[in-house]
């Protein structure tokens, strides 16, 4: 459960920096102060201004937040085969899906792992791990490679972030109704905001935040099948089958990558059926079974 909290920290870290800044300069308060009772026509439009933001400027800052946390290394001259054989099979996969050659990087991590994040299809980052390179045969590698371009051909990490935008534009705009309610219903406020709608607002968000991001990991594990299939297509089935069985085989080691990185990696932990729902990726036994049934 916390490495999805994590997972969604930045966009609902800015979502709440927007309220506060709202509070602090008083903003619906002066509103009503002005008689102006709650405008939901204004209110959507400023929830959805500060919600969109928040995804969208983590979009933007995807690739760099993702080179700190995991610590990539970003090959720009292959030092060895190994490296020089990761970019060919990248750029060959790449133009195979029609999308530009993507960053690749290898980040330190002892588990077998991948991931692909970036602000659109043609500026990309894919990276492994060195668990991956180590424990993985060449073709299975290349069906990992494979899975992750088709997250980015697909445009899972642009469609992702639209989606968390309007959840977050759902989620503070019901919260200040809540929080407008209540202030008016229970506390007696008659003209601005008392403390009863801040604090009702606040608690608001953070319960509809959780039950929302139920909804984002629906989609995030909806794109994994497409993205297994996408792979399927660019490195055959059996070797995408053959690399999923790899990392079924890891399932019960712990997750090392950062939370904020989990969905969008190749793998994930183990879920518990309560866990399961807001689990961003589907069993690796299922997502096998989906490629032997497509075939």
């Amino acid at each position: 459960m916390m490495r999805l909290l994590l997972f969604l920290a930045t966009n609902m870290a800015i979502v709440l920096v927007a309220s506060i800044t709202l509070s602090l300069f008083r903003v619906e308060s002066i509103m009503a102060e002005n008689n102006i009772d709650l405008d939901l026509g204004s209110l959507l439009v400023f929830c959805a201004v500060f919600g969109m933001a928040g995804s969208l400027v983590s979009l933007f800052i995807s690739k760099w937040m993702a080179k700190r946390a995991t610590r990539t290394q970003i090959i720009t001259q292959p030092s060895n085969n190994n490296e020089r054989w990761l970019l060919e099979t990248v750029a060959e996969l790449a133009q195979k899906a029609g999308i530009g050659m993507p960053e690749v990087g290898i980040f330190p991590s002892p588990q077998a792992n991948a991931f692909a994040t970036g602000w659109n299809k043609n500026s990309a980052l894919v990276a492994v791990s060195e668990g991956l390179l180590r424990q993985m045969k060449p073709n299975e590698v290349r069906a990992v490679l494979a899975h992750e371009i088709g997250h980015v051909a697909n445009g899972d990490m642009i469609t992702l972030t639209l989606i968390q935008g309007v959840v977050n534009t759902f989620v503070m705009f019901f919260a200040r109704i809540i929080g407008h309610t209540v202030d008016r219903a229970v506390f007696k406020t008659e003209r601005g905001h008392g403390i009863g709608f801040y604090i009702t607002t606040f608690i608001a968000e953070m319960v509809l935040g959780i039950l929302a991001s139920t909804i984002v990991m629906w989609f995030s594990r909806w794109r994994e099948f497409r993205a297994d299939a996408a792979g399927a297509s660019l490195a055959g089935r059996n070797d995408m089958i053959a690399a999923l069985q790899r990392l079924q085989s890891q399932q019960e080691l712990p997750v090392d990558m950062p939370g904020e990185l989990t969905a969008l990696a190749i793998s994930s932990q183990k879920k518990t059926d309560l866990a399961a729902l807001f689990s961003s990726h589907p069993p690796l036994e299922k997502r096998i079974q989906a490629l032997r049934d497509a075939a």
